[in-house]
C-alpha cells in the first residue's frame, strides 16, 4: 500500500522569487501545499496567482509576528511599526509587556487579508518561526476560530529529540497539540523538516528521513524558492531556498519516492 507524506512550503508571498519556486513545485506535484504571508503589499497579486489552485492544493495562512512590517502599524507589539526579531518577541509577550489585543489585532488583519484576497478561509494555519505555538496565539486561535464548524488544521509540534533546535521548538510547543485538539482542531504532527538552514547540504538527508518514516498524520515543512532582490531585503534565509527547490524538483527525489512506495499527499492534505 502506498504511504502518503504531507510536504508544505512556508513563506508564499514573502518575495516574488519564493512564490515562483513554490508555484513551480506545486505544478510538478512535489508539494502538498503552501502557507501564505498576507502582510506584504504584493499579497493581492500573489493571491491572484495561487487562487486557481485553491481546492486542488492545501493553501494556508502563515501567521507572522517577527521581522516584517506590521499591518496594524505602531503598537506595543511593534513600537516603530515593525514586528520584532524572534529573540526579542517571546519574553516581552510572556511577561505581559505586549498587549494581547495588539497581537490579536495583527493576526486578525493577516487573517482578513487572506480571506479577502482568496475568497475563502485557510485550509490550515501555521506560524513564521513557529509563533503559532505562543500562548497568546493559542488564545487567538481558540477565540477567533474555535467556534467554527469547519476549522482550519494546525501545524503541530515536532517529536522531542536531543537536537538543540528541535528541543527548543518542542519546548515552545509544549501542550499545543493536546490543547488544540481539545478545542476541536485537527493537528498535523509530528513536525519534520527542522535542520540548521545555514548548512543547506543537510536538507537532502532530512527529506530522505521523512520519505522513509514520516507518518501520514505528520507534516514536513520546507522553504524552497528563488533568490531575488525582494528576498534579499526581507529575509536572511536565501541561498538555501535554491538548494531546497532544486532537491524537491529533482528527478532523484522522484526516484526516491518511487523506490520507497511513497506519494506526496494532494488536496487539502
Amino acid at each position: 500500500m502506498t504511504r502518503r507524506i504531507r510536504l508544505i512550503a512556508d513563506d508564499y508571498g514573502l518575495a516574488p522569487g519564493v512564490s515562483d519556486g513554490i508555484l513551480d513545485l506545486l505544478d510538478r506535484g512535489r508539494l502538498t501545499g503552501t502557507s501564505c504571508m498576507s502582510g506584504f503589499p504584493e499579497w493581492p497579486k500573489e493571491a491572484a496567482r495561487i487562487k486557481p489552485l485553491c481546492g486542488h492544493v492545501a493553501v494556508g495562512l502563515h501567521l507572522t509576528l517577527t521581522d516584517q512590517p506590521a499591518i496594524t502599524g505602531r503598537s506595543s507589539l511593534a513600537p516603530e511599526g515593525r514586528l520584532p526579531p524572534l529573540r526579542t518577541l517571546a519574553l516581552p509577550i510572556l511577561r505581559g509587556r505586549v498587549n494581547d489585543r495588539d497581537v490579536h489585532a495583527e493576526l486578525d488583519a493577516q487573517y482578513r487579508r487572506f480571506v479577502e484576497a482568496l475568497g475563502r478561509r485557510p485550509d490550515f494555519i501555521d506560524g513564521h518561526q513557529h509563533v503559532h505555538f505562543l500562548p497568546v496565539v493559542r488564545k487567538w486561535l481558540r477565540a477567533r476560530l474555535g467556534e467554527e464548524s469547519d476549522k482550519p488544521a494546525l501545524r503541530g509540534a515536532p517529536a522531542l529529540t536531543a537536537a538543540p533546535k528541535v528541543a527548543a521548538i518542542a519546548a515552545l510547543a509544549s501542550g499545543f497539540n493536546r490543547s488544540m485538539r481539545r478545542a476541536g482542531f485537527t493537528v498535523f504532527e509530528p513536525l519534520a523538516g527542522i535542520y540548521d538552514w545555514r548548512q543547506p547540504e543537510k536538507f537532502a538527508s532530512v527529506l530522505q528521513a521523512a520519505v522513509e518514516a514520516l507518518p501520514e498524520h505528520g507534516l514536513f515543512m520546507c522553504h524552497p524558492g528563488h533568490v531575488d532582490a525582494t528576498l534579499r531585503a526581507r529575509d536572511p534565509m536565501q541561498g538555501v531556498r535554491e538548494v531546497e527547490f532544486a532537491t524537491l524538483a529533482s528527478d532523484a527525489f522522484g526516484a526516491c519516492l518511487a523506490r520507497a512506495g511513497v506519494a506526496i499527499m494532494g488536496g487539502k492534505g
